[in-house]
């Protein structure tokens, strides 16, 4: 029974991650946004009042739809459209860096509150931070330029560049003309998921990217679920969970801008996908060094694949363009929820060989992992706004292609090089 109840909120968040991601593109984020927050809000202290199990499970499946689907990915997809690209790495991952911080409370609160009913009715209150947004912040402007309402958009870029204290003169009438014709030249329509799998180079990375967001969910909660399985105090166990993604997601603001996304998400993966065989190799084992292995390495697995998973999101952010990039991000959520509905189930399956999980959780991981390596990397490039932009995007651009080749093509340049050289002083020899 708590296996179900685990799993009827993330098949929530998988039904919620499709309609409100599609919403959100046709109505705009900051209402879908504020709406699932309020709604989260009524479900998250509701939840906790509930005597029947069947209407506890239907409420924890509403909560599911508003609360990560409705409120997490469209607020993350509303804050990447609000900044320049010099800023969408800080800035997604600090939205990352929240999230662990709200991952430590919940231990924190456990400790405190040991009345379950009292424990998740002041889980839900925390939603009350969010009601005060609706005042606080803007719609996208890109949502708003895409949607022909230009005007709007340049308002809030105006005063974008007053609160930065920047002298840039904005020609409202010229942009609006702009926005105009440009809206005359294409077809106005509405765009919805299956846009993203229409064209070639599209589907492909979308299959890619929804692999890696199943992938990084099973691993994610694979381990953070195993955690109070662990040798120690459960609460203690979470909390050093969720304290150890925050060098992660630092590691990932300084060298996210260096190393580039598709590196990262592939290195992280394969690593956390190592740990989990790792453990499960080690698993049943006894004796203090053993524990103190164990803990260690499920860790580091942890904190490499939360790693992963704050880098997953900005990476589909700037992967698919404006018109469905919170579809987008809805269906990777989707995959994420769906193989996280499942993770409870398959941790059943340890009645049958302890082992089995984590090893099906790492296995899963590596697989991403080396498939990540054929997405096109997004470090410096703008974000493509329309579908054909988003076709065109990263055409011909893997790891193998740019990096591998790239090498092979610099190393035969300067055996070239060197040849020409050689030449060139055997001719000068000559004429001396």
């Amino acid at each position: 029974m708590g296996a179900a109840a685990q799993s009827s909120y993330m098949f929530g968040v998988f039904v919620g991650a499709v309609t409100l991601g599609s919403m959100a593109d046709k109505y705009g984020r900051k209402i879908i946004f504020y709406v699932s927050a309020v709604a989260q809000l009524v479900l998250g202290v509701l939840v906790a009042l509930i005597n029947n199990y069947y209407i506890f499970l239907t409420i924890r499946f509403l909560y599911g739809i508003f609360g990560s689907a409705g409120s997490y990915i469209t607020g993350f997809v509303l804050t990447m459209e609000l900044v320049g690209s010099s800023r969408r790495t800080v800035c997604g991952v600090l939205f990352q860096l929240i999230f662990a911080a709200g991952f430590v409370l919940v231990s924190a609160w456990g400790i405190v509150l040991k009345d379950r009913m009292w424990l998740q009715i002041v889980y839900g209150l925390h939603s009350v931070i969010l009601l005060g947004h609706w005042w606080l912040m803007d719609e996208s402007p890109r949502w708003l330029w895409a949607h022909n309402r230009a005007a709007e958009a340049i308002i809030i870029v105006q005063k974008g560049l007053k609160v930065n204290g920047s002298d840039v003169h904005v020609n409202a009438a010229k942009l609006i003309s702009k926005s105009k014709v440009q809206q005359e030249t294409k077809e106005n329509k509405s765009h919805g998921a299956l846009d993203l799998f229409k064209t070639p180079n599209l589907r492909k990375k979308s299959l890619n990217i929804c692999f890696n967001w199943f992938a990084n969910s099973i691993a994610y909660y694979g381990l953070t679920l195993n955690m109070g399985n662990l040798v120690g105090n459960p609460y203690l166990m979470l909390f050093l969970s969720g304290v150890l993604e925050v060098p992660a997601y630092i590691l990932i603001i300084f060298t996210m801008d260096r190393l580039g996304r598709r590196c990262l998400i592939s290195s992280f993966m394969m690593i956390a996908g190592v740990c989990c065989i790792c453990a499960a190799i080690i698993t049943g084992t006894t004796g203090d060094l053993v524990a103190i292995a164990t803990v260690t390495i499920v860790l580091v697995g942890k904190c490499c694949i939360a790693g992963s998973f704050a880098v997953v999101y900005n990476y589909t952010a700037e992967l698919f363009p404006t018109v469905v990039r919170n579809t987008a991000l809805g269906i990777g959520s989707m995959c994420a929820r769906l193989s996280g509905s499942l993770t409870p189930m398959i941790f059943l399956l340890d009645s049958l060989n302890a082992r089995v999980p984590a090893v099906l959780f790492g296995l899963v991981a590596l697989v991403a992992g080396f498939l990540a390596l054929y997405l096109p990397e997004t470090l410096n490039q703008s974000m493509p706004e329309s579908i054909e932009d988003g076709e065109n995007f990263g055409k011909g651009d893997t790891c193998f292609t740019t990096c591998i080749g790239g090498s092979a093509k610099a190393a035969m340049s300067e055996v070239t090089m060197d040849k020409i050289s050689e030449k060139d002083e055997k001719e000068k020899l000559n004429d001396i």
